[in-house]
């Protein structure tokens, strides 16, 4: 096998791998130089090569660098450096002259008349009549090697550019939990807390991912993989809303629960652009694409505004809200009719849950009824508002802020048992009147009996 069909062979499988032409040149010629100088070469050398790819014929040089004599480190100096390590910087200049490695100024314009001490001198070598067989012999291995280090290096640097996108994968096998897929040039890492708990996962099936980040190891670059980050909501939008892939509507926040339900906040700023309209598509076809893409997950797709009033109301659609009052340290109390209580609040909570997610805030959701009754036990009368008193009490957030919310069920419940003890009967209170009244008479006796 001479130079010219290795290199042929090597291209080829370059070629493959999409290994750009010249670093496949720059593999060659270093994997070739290191087998001239096993082969023909002497210890402290530096040789180089230089290969054409289209005619296979190779040149050879030795480097040198060229020194005078007071760049050489005498043998007083080479004692003294052996017995004390730390050497002043001006020493540190001068070199231990090896002839494989240096060439002295005066044989170096030998060469070339212009050259100077410190420049590097190149000297060719001639090409042995058998080289090509020996090199082809010696060099395979170390330009496959280089090959497959190029070929990481390519891979690394192509996902890396991709993070934060989606690409789509087939499952190729699952161990220990994880999800590996293939992405096309390596497989994928679906690890199981990016997984959603609803899914189930076999071979080939196709899945579109998040590429959540991209680390380069020893082994080769490892891609993490995500079903479960919020951002890959946004991302399927943009595939199939043009008008989001365009940006004349904007997603302004994502809350998600992932394989249960999604709220998303739209926006935009384009006249006659309905956010909402595009999101959705005609007849729900763009969003049915999405949710079909997460397997059936639910997304409550609202209108985002600058106003938190009217922003916390559109996020806990689909319920229908009276009233929202903005609170100090980032809380809002939202009142609802009391048969969109339980429609406000959600299964376990989840979708007051999601709109506190979705748009910063901490939210208490009350119906107007009870809302009103806290009000009346809060203002006592014949109390005198001092100054800088508040007349309103701040609510408690336990039950249905974004930390802990509370069940409907639950909410319900309380109010239930709250209106039973309102309804017992209350213990008569006795007023100062009738209290006198046995004394009242007592005295009328005594008078009767004087008279």
């Amino acid at each position: 096998m001479d130079i010219k069909s290795f290199i042929s062979a090597i291209s080829q499988i370059v070629e493959e791998k999409d290994i750009p032409r010249e670093t496949v040149k720059e593999i060659t010629e270093q994997a070739i130089a290191a087998a001239y100088k096993k082969d023909y070469g002497k210890r402290g050398q530096k040789i180089l090569a230089e290969l054409n790819l289209e005619t296979g014929k190779t040149k050879f040089w030795q480097e040198k660098l060229v020194v005078n004599q007071s760049m050489i480190l005498s043998e007083e100096e080479l004692v003294e450096k052996k017995e004390e390590k730390g050497q002043m910087q001006e020493e540190e200049k001068k070199v231990r002259f090896n002839p494989e490695k240096h060439i002295l100024l005066e044989e170096a314009k030998k060469e070339n008349k212009k050259i100077k001490p410190g420049e590097v001198l190149s000297i060719p070598l001639k090409v042995k009549i058998d080289f090509g067989r020996i090199a082809a012999q010696t060099a395979k291995q170390v330009i496959l090697q280089k090959i497959r280090e190029a070929e990481r290096s390519v891979i690394f640097r192509e996902y890396k550019d991709k993070e934060g996108e989606i690409i789509s994968g087939i499952v190729q096998r699952i161990e220990g939990g994880n999800v590996f897929l293939d992405i096309g040039k390596t497989l994928g890492i679906l690890p199981t807390e990016e997984q959603v708990q609803k899914e189930f996962y076999r071979p080939g099936q196709r899945l579109k991912v998040y590429i959540l980040k991209v680390e380069d190891n020893p082994k080769g670059p490892a891609v993490f993989l995500s079903r479960a980050y919020p951002k890959i909501i946004s991302k399927l939008f943009e595939l199939e809303v043009p008008e989001i892939s365009q940006d004349q509507v904007q997603i302004k926040s994502i809350a998600r629960e992932a394989g249960s339900r999604s709220k998303i906040a739209v926006f935009s700023q384009t006249e006659g652009v309905d956010p909402i309209g595009s999101a959705v598509g005609q007849r729900g076809a763009r969003v049915t694409a999405v949710i079909s893409e997460l397997g059936g997950e639910k997304i409550d797709i609202i209108e985002y505004s600058e106003d938190p009033e009217k922003y916390i109301a559109n996020a806990l659609s689909p319920a229908k809200v009276q009233e929202v009052k903005i609170l100090p340290k980032n809380k809002a109390l939202v009142m609802v009719p009391e048969d969109q209580l339980s429609l406000a609040i959600g299964k376990n909570g989840q979708n007051v849950r999601l709109a506190a997610k979705l748009t910063g805030w901490k939210i208490d959701v009350k119906s107007s009824e009870e809302a009103k009754k806290e009000e009346v036990k809060i203002e006592e009368p014949g109390k005198e508002e001092k100054p800088g008193e508040e007349s309103e009490k701040e609510p408690s957030f336990a039950s249905t802020s974004a930390k802990a919310p509370a069940d409907a069920e639950a909410l319900a419940g309380k109010s239930a048992d709250k209106k039973a003890s309102e309804g017992k009967e209350k213990p008569k209170r006795r007023s100062a009147s009738s209290a006198d009244a046995p004394k009242k008479r007592k005295k009328k006796k005594e008078n009767s009996q004087k008279k």
